[in-house]
């Protein structure tokens, strides 16, 4: 006869070595990106005035110097280049920031339905910029669901976005809402290049990331605040 298999109990040690070290990592994560944030605002806040100073300069250029207006228009292109950079790079801390620091959750009896709808307004603008088309089948009569609206928000924004970020030449992206007994279930489909294995593995893992400028903090702040 062979012995029947025993059941393992939870590796306790393992999982409270791994919340450590996000506890460690959210907390280094958290005070770089507040020193770095500072100087990110000075940058901002000059280059808006040098910008200024540029378009002024440029307004009064009068018709007998065609070419300088051209080397101030090509300057005025890199200043507004910076000015995106900088603030992708302020978004990206304020990620940082947000995980590390955690919030308080207040939850509220909600209409999940008007909160995906809002979220997919919000959303809408840039996917038709990235040639994403939507498309949204939200069920009827659904019951109030208790969430924090703002956090769910988010959590929804990340979803949309992490299905934009993988539809780089456009796209379908689905959104459905239906009912699960008492539950509110939201399903986000989108016909991207999906995942191999090895990244379904790690996807919700914390500041994991294997796409460029990533922050890995996507996905896994959506599973923290569903969880």
């Amino acid at each position: 006869m062979h012995p029947e298999p025993q059941a393992r109990a939870p590796d306790r040690s393992t999982a409270r070595a791994e919340a450590d070290r996000v506890a460690s990592l959210s907390h280094l994560a958290g005070g770089l990106a507040h020193e770095i944030k500072n100087p990110l605002s000075t940058m901002a806040i000059n280059l808006a005035l040098l910008q200024e100073d540029w378009e002024r300069a440029a307004a009064v250029r009068n018709a007998e110097h065609p070419d300088a207006t051209q080397r101030e228009q090509r300057s005025l292109k890199r200043i507004k280049g910076l000015q995106r950079e900088v603030q992708r790079l302020e978004d990206i801390l304020q990620q940082f920031l947000q995980f590390a620091r955690g919030a308080e959750i207040n939850r509220r009896p909600e209409d999940l339905a008007r909160i995906v709808r809002e979220v997919l307004e919000f959303v809408e603008p840039e996917n038709q910029r990235a040639n994403i088309r939507q498309h949204v089948d939200l069920q009827l009569g659904l019951p109030l669901v208790l969430v924090d609206e703002t956090q769910i928000k988010q959590a929804i924004v990340n979803l949309l976005v992490n299905a934009r970020q993988a539809m780089p030449e456009g796209g379908e992206l689905l959104v459905r809402l239906s009912r699960a007994g008492s539950e509110g279930v939201l399903a986000v489909t989108d016909t991207g290049i999906g995942m191999r294995p090895e990244q379904l593995e790690r996807c919700f893992e914390v500041y994991w990331s294997d796409k460029r400028g990533g922050t890995g903090l996507g996905l896994s702040t959506a599973k923290r605040i569903v969880e």
